[in-house]
């Protein structure tokens, strides 16, 4: 148990810590704009803190459903939907960074962004 409390510790002290710097960083680059950019290099900062973010909130909730269930067939369940979880929160992320960047990539190069997809005029009548 005192292993159990000591990774928790280490987890919180990671998703507190990531999240300042997330916090700080889009503080910090909300100060710049069009007239001063910014290098996309430095978004590397807040994509880390984010994931590093999601990665310790995982291993606290894997702490909490998996490490302390008790009988095996609900630490199965328990593990399994964890499992989904994790792949579906890290493609979203990753599925953020990318429209992020391909965004910052195309307004660099002057062509219209849209996150929203284009509707055909005819399919709204």
């Amino acid at each position: 148990m005192a292993d159990m409390s000591r990774w928790r510790r280490r987890l919180l002290t990671l998703e507190f810590t990531a999240l300042a710097v997330l916090v700080g960083s889009m503080t910090i680059f909300r100060q710049h704009s069009a007239a001063n950019p910014l290098h996309p290099a430095w978004l590397l900062i807040p994509a880390l803190a984010s994931l590093l973010l999601f990665l310790s909130f995982l291993g606290l909730m894997y702490l909490r459903w998996v490490a302390a269930a008790t009988d095996a067939p609900r630490q199965g369940v328990q593990r399994l939907i964890l499992i989904i979880l994790t792949i579906t929160l890290l493609a979203l992320w990753a599925y953020g960074i990318g429209k992020t960047w391909q965004s910052i990539q195309q307004s660099r190069s002057g062509t219209a962004v849209s996150i929203v997809p284009a509707v055909p005029t005819g399919a709204l009548s």
